[in-house]
Order: structure tokens, then sequence, then C-alpha cells
């Protein structure tokens, strides 16, 4: 029984045991003040017992007194005699429950002297006439009392021993949890360094021999790494340890670095993955990045597991509050969902919510408690929605304050453009990421405030075509595969055409057409200001080759570096990395590279004040280093800051390729360029 009924039990035996000593005093004819006392003794026993004043074991004591009161009461009466035992039997009984044994000795003691009051009773009444079976009665009932008072002890003292064995078991337990933690954490960052080596050693023999083995185990030395972090935050997590690293960070880049990562995941490719990113939501915001990336890496990679066909919609949005936005991410998945069990064990930060399900689909099974812990310690909530065989959805809202309430995406020159969207709905064949796309849409549409018309035909795009002021249209591969020859000729009159197409993709030879990424907003964006269009008269014959160029990528995700790097090299770069601001400076102080492609937000020291330091550098070595923003910064004046800042060049992820030639053409000197035939693009 636990702690509160065994609370009411005493009050209601209380209860009726006062009760019972009205009605005796009524009949008896005692003191007539005493039932007006006792009611309002029950009456605040109640109340104390439902306000939940007090802590249980002061209410104990307070159920006692008005208890032994009563006995007191009821036994200096001369009638109650025979009568005291049975009640003091009754109070030994009720306050067994307790495992006090100082109740138990103060309920004997005030036996004893009830008894002894009267006896005094009949020592003062001579005419009292006490037959042996009388007598008898009374050491009956003196001989049950003592033999339950013995018997009480014996139960309360074996009680108390069981509790103090199971504390002591409990000890052991937390002990040997919080030593189990420990060597977790012991263990985890000992693993970091040679898994560093590794991941270290492959990047460096990739320079030489780029081969898909190489790529494979640099794959797996990332995984690893990230699976230990996994048992440090978990176990940081267990033992409240995990600590919150503020700073300034733009919500574009955050979502780039998702999307990268996301390209680089196992078992992805069949699907969809949209990211509807709200304009409005503020470009810089203040909290901890690094917590935000292993949260979406949570999120994505547990949708990836158990989701076989369809996709992944990504939403992310802001929620104005007095303190700043709550940031609000949704992530839902068409894959086999969850029960209510599941659900219900992973809200309570239990490890794997389903063994089965997670040994055929790999990883360590601690991803979503890991995300509550976050979460939680970030001060928002998590709230997941699932149906089994229906997919899944995790919604999660987290507080951050607002650096630049400037709107993370946006376009320049006027608000009416009309926007056609060409795409055959009938090529997804799970119906909900038709709803993903059309979601996507609509949002983005609505919060630029754009005029947005639907094609699903060939017919329908040339009518729209005629009767309205179309200005871009945006289609898929699919779409541009099956209607190559109009869109081809729609590209080399006024209309911008917008391809969304995976890694790989190529328009034909000599098109207009541009091809962004699949699907994200912010290459839609640039799309609509104007970016990645190429004039005429541009000569898109020959592809520039800058094999004379030492390159080092500067960037504080890893995936980047990987996806940068891999792009570099395709150009015939030389191309060496760094984590860090810091990291950048002691390799540009001793080695050689031509241009320096620089990431803005960056931990400890962001980019401008990197760049700073390395120019500084340079002067002392009579160096002048080319130094390229490469930066997710969507905000239309970003050029325009960087270039303020003493940045040479401006690239903007994920990476154009015509932009990223115009800008290397620019800003190297042309015997560091060389030109070879397109045939192979």
């Amino acid at each position: 029984m636990d702690d509160i009924r065994k609370e009411r039990l005493m009050i209601s035996i209380c209860t009726l045991a006062g009760i019972s000593c009205i009605i005796q005093n009524y009949i008896g004819k005692w003191e007539f003040w005493v039932p007006a006392v006792v009611l309002a003794g029950i009456f605040a026993l109640w109340i104390l017992h439902l306000s939940n004043n007090l802590s249980s074991n002061h209410r104990i004591y307070i159920y006692f007194t008005f208890a032994a009161f009563l006995l007191f009461y009821h036994g200096i009466h001369e009638t109650s005699l025979f009568d005291i035992s049975i009640s003091v039997v009754l109070f030994m009984v009720t306050f067994t429950m307790s495992d006090r044994i100082n109740l138990l000795n103060m309920i004997f003691i005030e036996y004893i002297l009830v008894m002894l009051i009267q006896f005094r009773f009949l020592y003062l009444n001579s005419q009292a006439d006490l037959k042996p079976f009388d007598i008898m009665r009374i050491v009956y009932h003196v001989v049950t009392v003592l033999t339950l008072y013995v018997f009480s002890r014996i139960t309360v003292n074996r009680r108390n021993t069981e509790k103090d064995k199971i504390r002591e078991w409990m000890d052991t337990v937390s002990q040997n949890d919080h030593d189990m933690e420990d060597f977790l954490s012991n263990i985890s960052h000992e693993l970091r360094t040679p898994v560093n080596v590794i991941s270290g050693m492959t990047s460096i023999l990739q320079k030489n021999n780029n081969c898909n083995e190489l790529s494979t185990i640099q794959h797996a030395g990332i995984r690893l790494a990230h699976q230990i972090e996994d048992i440090q935050d978990y176990t940081e997590l267990k033992r409240g340890e995990l600590l919150l690293d503020e700073e300034n960070y733009m919500c574009i880049s955050l979502i780039n670095d998702v999307v990268e990562n996301y390209k680089a995941m196992k078992n992805k490719d069949e699907l969809e993955l949209i990211v509807d990113l709200a304009p409005e939501t503020p470009s810089m915001l203040r909290g901890d990045i690094e917590k935000l990336h292993k949260l979406f890496r949570h999120l994505i990679e547990n949708a990836v597991k158990f989701t076989r066909r369809g996709g992944i919609y990504v939403k992310v949005f802001p929620i104005q509050q007095q303190y700043g936005i709550n940031l609000t991410i949704e992530i839902t998945d068409t894959g086999m969902g969850m029960t209510r069990a599941d659900m219900s064990r992973v809200s309570k930060g239990m490890y794997q919510a389903n063994k089965k399900r997670n040994r055929s689909t790999g990883g360590i099974g601690i991803g979503l408690p890991i995300v509550y812990g976050i979460v939680h310690r970030m001060g928002g909530f998590v709230n997941i929605s699932s149906t089994k065989g229906k997919g899944t959805t995790v919604r999660i809202s987290i507080p951050q304050q607002v650096v630049d309430p400037t709107p993370c995406l946006s376009i320049e020159g006027s608000s009416a453009e009309n926007i056609v969207f060409f795409f055959r709905p009938e090529k997804y064949t799970v119906p909900e990421v038709r709803d993903f796309y059309r979601s996507m849409a609509i949002n983005l549409a609505t919060g630029l405030r754009l005029k947005l018309y639907s094609a699903v035909t060939k017919n329908e795009l040339e009518r729209l075509i005629k009767d309205l002021d179309v200005s871009y249209i945006f289609t898929g591969e699919e779409e541009y595969a099956a209607n190559h020859d109009l869109l081809n000729e729609l590209a080399e009159k006024d209309y911008r055409i917008v391809v969304s197409a995976n890694a790989g993709f190529e328009a034909d030879e000599g098109s207009r057409v541009v091809i962004v990424q699949k699907p994200y907003a912010f290459p839609v964006v640039r799309a609509l200001n104007g970016e990645g269009f190429v004039s005429v008269s541009d000569d898109n014959s020959q592809k520039p080759v800058f094999d004379r160029v030492s390159a080092l990528v500067v960037d504080d995700e890893v995936m980047n570096l990987v996806v940068a790097s891999g792009l570099l090299r395709d150009y015939g770069m030389t191309v060496d990395t760094a984590e860090s601001g810091r990291e950048a400076i002691e390799k540009y102080e001793t080695g050689q590279y031509d241009v320096i492609f620089m990431d803005h937000m960056m931990p400890e020291m962001d980019g401008v004040e990197t760049a700073r330091r390395i120019r500084q550098a340079a002067d002392t070595s009579f160096r002048k280093p080319v130094i390229i923003a490469l930066t997710a910064n969507a905000l239309s004046g970003a050029r325009e800051m960087f270039m303020k800042e003493g940045f040479d060049g401006f690239i903007a992820k994920p990476i154009n390729l015509g932009e990223f030639e115009r800008v290397m053409k620019n800003v190297l000197p042309e015997d560091m360029i060389s030109y070879e035939g397109r045939d192979d693009r």
C-alpha cells in the first residue's frame, strides 16, 4: 500500500473512533465540550491531508496526536475499564502501518498510564465487586495488548530491515549505473582520438588517390564518430551534465548543412527529401548550433531508417514570442510508424523503443531519447504523432533569441512575379510526397508574396504562358526530360527555366535552363534573384581547369568539407581542409595556398575574423592570399557585406557551378586557368 492510501486509512479509522467517542460521550453524559473539539479535529485532519501541507512524516504525527487524545479521553472514565484494551488494539494496529517503533512505544506507555488510572478508580471505589471472571478478563486484555505490541514491533522491525536492504540495493544499482556512465564517457573520449586519426589519414590519402574505397572508409569513420558522440551525449543527459554553448548562427547555414549531411546518408536514394523553410524565419538567431545539428541528424537518420518508400518532409518555421521566437521543426516521414507503447517509452527517454526494429536497420537506438533530452535541456518540448504503418511526425519547438530579424529568404525587385510550377503529380507513387511538395510550394509563395500557378501537362503550361506574363517556370528533371525541346526553346526567349533535380543531372548541351538542388527553398530563391542564369554571349563551350591552384577550404561542418573538396578536385585543384578558424590560421602559416574558401559562421572565431588574421599573417610574409566567402547567407546584401569586409569573392552554398566558375575567373590570374572541352560534362 502506498503512503497516500495508508494516510487515508489512518484518518478513516481516527474518524470512526472520534464518532464513536462522541456517541459514548452522549450516552455516558461525559464532558459537554469534548464533542465540538473532536469534530473540529476530524475536520482539521481531512483538510490537512487533502491540502497536502507539511511533510508526510509531520502529518502522521498529527494523526497520532489526535488518536492519542481520543484514547486518553476514553480511558479516563470509569465505565471504560473493559473497553480501553480494545481501543488500544485498534490504535496499535492502525499505526503499525506507519512503520515507526517510537509510536508503538508511546501507545503502549499510554495504555499502561490509562490502566493505572482505571486501577486507581477500582481502589478508590471500595464498592466495586470484581469477580474472578472479571479479573481474568482484565488479565486477558493486558496480555493481548502486550502480545500485539511485541508482534507489532517485530513486524515493523522486519519491514524497516527490508526497506534498508531495498534502499541499499537501489544505491548499489545507482552507483553501478553511475560507474557504467563514467565508463561509457571515458571510453567515448578514448575512442575519439583513433577515430579522428583514421578520418584524418583517410582525408590525406584521398588527396593523392581519390577512390571509392577511401571514401567508404571516411564515411564509416564519420558514422562511428557520430555514434561515439551519441554515447557521450546520452551519458551526459542521464547524469544531468549536458552543457549548452550558445552563439550566433544563420538559419540558412544551418539548413544547408542539414541538406549536405543528408546527401551523405545511405539508404536515402529512393526517398524524396523536401525542405520547407519559412521565408519569415529571422536570418540570425542565438542558440546552441551544435545541438541543433545533432537534433536534425538524429531525426532525419531515424526517418531514413524506417522509411522504405516515399519521402521525408522537413518544415522549419518561427513562432513569435516576447523573448524572441520558438524555432519549430517538424519532420514527417512515410515510414512504418510507431505504436502508442513505442511513443510512450521514447518520451520517457528509454533506450531503443523497438529493439528488433532497430536491429534490422542499424543504429544504437538512443537517437530519440537524445532528442528528448537535448530539447528539454534547451527549454523546449517534443511531440510525436504516429500511426502504425502510415508514418511519423516529430515536432520540436525550441526557444531562441533573435539577433537579426531580417527574413532569411527574400527576393529583390517586384513581389508580384508570375511563377508556374510544372510538375506531374502522378510520378510520385506515394500520395503524401505530392502533398509535401504542394505544401512547400504554397508556403514559399505565400512567404515571398509571389503569384503561383500550377501546370501538370504540356498543354496547361502553354496555356498559362499565353494567358499570363510568366517570368519563371520551375519544373522537375522528369518533366524536363519529357519536354526538353519546349523548355529549351522557352529558355532561349525571356523565360527563366529552373529545373529542380538530383545531383548529377545535366541539361541539354547549350541549354540556358538552370539546374538547382532538389528540393530546397534557398536555391529557388537564388534563382528568383537571377543568380545562375547566363547571357547568350557567355562562353559555354569550354570548362575551366585550375590544376595549378592550391586551395584551403575552411568549414566547421565535416560534410561541407567533403562536398567542397570533391567539387574543387573535379576542377584539378590541390585541396586541404580546416575545421575551424584557428586551424585555418595555423595551416596558412605553415603552408602555401593560392585560394582560401572561408565559411562565415563558425564557433569560437567566425570567417570574417579568421580572414582578417590570415591577412595579418600574410603581410608579415609578403603574401597576398585570395579569400572567397563560401557561405549559405541568403540575404540580398550578403555579397556587398563580404566584399566590404575584404573578401575577394563570394560563392553561396549550395555551390552553383556556373557561379563558381565565374568567380574563379575573376579572382585568379590568367596563368592559373586553362580550359578543356565541355563534352564530358
